[in-house]
């Protein structure tokens, strides 16, 4: 069977779509926390240690553990499409997982480029999944 890779624009939707879920459990949390002050400008970069868990930890925390035991995220999940070993095209090694968190930062340092190189590879791979020897591919039932 021949995989079909997901590509950049359905890819940037799963993103958005996580990126709504999370923003619904953070933000009722960070207002619990910290009240409606939370919410006016400030020149801090934080506004505590509760607000860097809610802010960084916890969305890693969801995404890895989402990955491990679905092989995608809500959003990705919602298209259909769940993250492979690019060889096998199973479920990657946890520490395959890891260093695809971790590549996020190689793509979003070099500019970005790291997500745009998935609309140009003919894998549509990132760099990201590059580093991790993962691809992003439609979950299709067996034929």
């Amino acid at each position: 069977m021949t995989p079909r890779y997901v590509g950049f624009w359905a890819r940037v939707l799963a993103t958005l779509i996580d990126s709504v879920l999370l923003s619904i459990v953070i933000y009722p949390l960070a207002y619990l926390v910290y009240g409606a002050s939370y919410f006016e400008p400030t020149d801090q970069l934080s506004h505590g240690t509760a607000d860097t868990l809610l802010q960084y930890a916890l969305p890693v925390v969801v995404i890895l553990l989402f990955w491990i035991y679905r092989s995608a995220t809500p959003g990705k999940l919602m298209l259909n499409a769940k993250i492979v070993d690019v060889d096998t095209l199973q479920q990657p090694a946890k520490w395959q997982l890891l260093v695809r968190y971790l590549g996020y930062y190689v793509s979003i340092f070099s500019l970005g480029l790291g997500f745009f190189w998935v609309a140009w590879d003919a894998r549509k791979q990132g760099f990201h999944d590059k580093l991790a020897s993962t691809a992003v591919i439609y979950d299709e039932p067996e034929q």
